[in-house]
């Protein structure tokens, strides 16, 4: 009786994100990867928050799969956006002071535009993409809450100047939607475009 030998079929692939918290999610989905950081210049504004998201994954996708073509590149860009304003990363404390202050009370939302880019079976460049939203309700607090949040949660490498994954009962009252999109991926967005792309 002959042998059967199971080959694993499927493409390499590449997170093109520095972030720590998409890694854990992804690894959280069981593949197995690895790490490039884009060096792009996000763009910071656009039509639609979810447009930004998605103009940014392009980029930094792209930005990879140059280098990597025969790779799956998975990349995603995360905004939040409150009463028609899109916050981004904060450049320095005292904007993320006041970007955090502007949210207490209120209810926002969050956008991950999620983008795979690979060589599809007849040779081209396909790109994939899909934006997942969520909600998320602030408590009200004031200045002294925001400042003891910020010294336990660099606010300099997240959009809205917060992060879901700690320190959260300080701030929020609640959320919405997908958990892992608030914290930069989201899980059934994600698992079906690497299943699309066989990855």
């Amino acid at each position: 009786m002959k042998e059967k030998i199971h080959r694993d079929t499927r493409k390499p692939l590449i997170l093109g994100s520095g972030s720590p918290r998409r890694q854990q999610i992804l690894a959280r989905l069981g593949k197995t990867f690895q790490v490039i950081s884009p060096a792009v210049e996000e763009a910071r504004s656009a039509e639609t928050p979810s447009e930004l998201t998605l103009l940014n994954g392009r980029k930094k996708a792209r930005a990879v799969w140059e280098e990597n073509r025969g790779a799956v590149v998975l990349a995603a860009d995360t905004v939040v956006a409150e009463g028609g304003r899109i916050l981004n990363k904060p450049g320095s404390r005292e904007e993320a002071l006041a970007m955090l202050l502007s949210l207490a009370g209120r209810t926002h939302e969050v956008f991950t535009g999620v983008v795979v880019t690979y060589h599809g079976t007849d040779g081209a460049l396909v790109s994939r993409e899909a934006v997942a939203r969520s909600e998320v309700i602030f408590k009200s607090f004031d200045e002294v809450v925001a400042r003891a949040y910020h010294d336990l949660v660099n606010p300099l490498d997240k959009a809205g100047a917060y992060g879901i994954q700690e320190g959260r009962e300080q701030i929020l009252a609640g959320w919405r939607g997908s958990f892992f999109n608030i914290m930069g991926l989201p899980l059934r967005e994600t698992l079906r475009l690497l299943d699309e792309a066989g990855a």
